[in-house]
């Protein structure tokens, strides 16, 4: 009995806080490096020798070079949103933070990446339950931001706020897509501000 207990591991102790820590090393070299390369293939080599681990650790902390992927690349969009969300609040209108919000969010460096994390999901379906994971996190931040946003500067928006959230990130990631596919024009040729029904409490507040 004194054998068990003795080789048993508390929770929380500073095994389980050097493997958060290392998880978190992993994640941050790859968000890093396929920021750097987001067209291109990292390896879990480089991945592993950024982060001064050895490459079994990188799967044996995420599952897979894919899985790796997908987190590394909504944990980028999640750090990118905290510039979307500083933009919006500077926005004087609806009209504006319309405006601006759909600008930027096109032109994030991290949406090329969750793209393709949301094609290796599709085509990975082990993997969907991470793509799902990460997609609900978005929306329910992008809801609790655009709610406190409306309160503060008592605008509305025009259906239910997870509706609206869904559907703004949708065409923005579809709008991506098209970009990346290579179809004619770009991004920008997409009226993403017009998947937003923000609006102000008066009319005069809409200009």
């Amino acid at each position: 009995m004194v054998t068990e207990r003795k080789g048993k591991r508390l929770p929380g102790g500073p095994s389980q806080a050097r493997g958060h820590s290392t998880r978190g090393r992993i994640l941050d070299s790859a968000v890093k490096l396929y920021l750097a390369n987001t067209s291109g293939e990292v390896s879990v080599a480089a991945i592993a020798a950024d982060a001064d681990v050895f490459p079994n650790q990188v799967t044996y902390y995420f599952g897979s070079k894919d899985s790796l992927f997908i987190h590394a690349a909504f944990l980028a969009l999640l750090h990118d949103a905290e510039r979307v969300e500083a933009i919006g609040h500077s926005a004087g209108s609806p009209e504006l933070f319309r405006r601006n919000m759909a600008r930027t969010v096109l032109m994030l460096p991290s949406m090329p990446l969750v793209v393709r994390a949301l094609a290796v999901g599709t085509s990975r379906p082990a993997l969907a339950a991470v793509v799902d994971q990460h997609l609900n996190l978005l929306f329910r931040q992008s809801e609790r931001y655009l709610a406190r946003l409306m309160k503060q500067r008592h605008w509305e928006v025009q259906r239910p706020m997870p509706v609206e959230t869904r559907t703004f990130w949708s065409a923005a990631f579809g709008a991506t897509l098209l970009s990346q596919a290579g179809a004619t024009g770009s991004g920008s040729d997409v009226d993403l501000s017009g998947t937003l029904t923000v609006r102000g409490g008066s009319p005069g507040e809409n200009l």
